[in-house]
């Protein structure tokens, strides 16, 4: 039996997809120039969140929704320096990042073919940057599972239980595509098919093969 647009045949797949470093494209290059335009070490941005104890407490409580962006912003301008603003520092920060714009447009051949997409996302904040609504991709997707939102991150078994319910087809006719090799092992514990993005392309082309659609060409 089809399912929407699928071709008689072929089943319908879940695909899940992670945001930073999938619908977008790697935010290093972005994060270097803001801290050069800032006066700051090129590598600030990610000593401050992953290098310094305070820096991952504070993000890891940002990402589950114990701490709303207004205030990670605040204090986390703090331990980048006097001379930092603390206005939208976020979305300062990310608002350069480009869109992977062949991933989006194979998340778009996907729905019309009649898949269901999950946008399966450790959140950076939602207010007063909305990261989502930036990149123009909240939506593509027929289910958005952020873990702001729902109180729990990747890579917790909890959260893909969650996606898989809420999809609504069992793990073995999922796909999950995430940047951080340390998210996909709890996917592929569940039965989900997982891809590991290193490089757009390769990660478009695999996906293309496994869901049986194509990416319109972008320019």
């Amino acid at each position: 039996m089809a399912h929407g647009n699928l071709a008689e045949g072929r089943e319908q797949r879940g695909l899940i997809l992670d945001f930073a470093g999938v619908l977008t494209a790697s935010p290093d290059a972005a994060h270097h120039a803001w801290c050069v335009s800032e006066g700051l070490a090129v590598g600030a941005w990610g000593d401050a969140l992953t290098g310094n104890p305070e820096g991952r407490r504070l993000y890891a409580a940002l990402e589950i929704g114990h701490m709303g962006q207004a205030e990670w912003n605040e204090r986390t301008a703090a331990l980048l320096g006097a001379r930092v603003s603390p206005v939208n520092l976020m979305g300062r920060a990310w608002t350069d990042v480009p869109p992977a714009r062949r991933m989006i447009s194979l998340a778009r051949a996907a729905r019309a073919a009649g898949h269901r997409l999950a946008l399966l996302s450790n959140s950076f904040g939602l207010d007063p940057f909305n990261p989502y609504e930036h990149t123009g991709v909240w939506d593509l997707f027929d289910v958005h599972v952020v873990s702001e939102l729902v109180g729990m991150a990747k890579p917790d078994p909890a959260i893909y239980r969650l996606t898989l319910e809420r999809v609504g087809l069992p793990a073995e006719r999922c796909v999950f595509a995430d940047d951080r090799a340390v998210n996909l092992p709890p996917a592929a514990r569940l039965g989900i098919t997982t891809v590991h993005v290193t490089d757009e392309d390769t990660a478009v082309g695999h996906l293309e093969a496994l869901l049986g659609v194509k990416a319109d060409p972008v320019d």
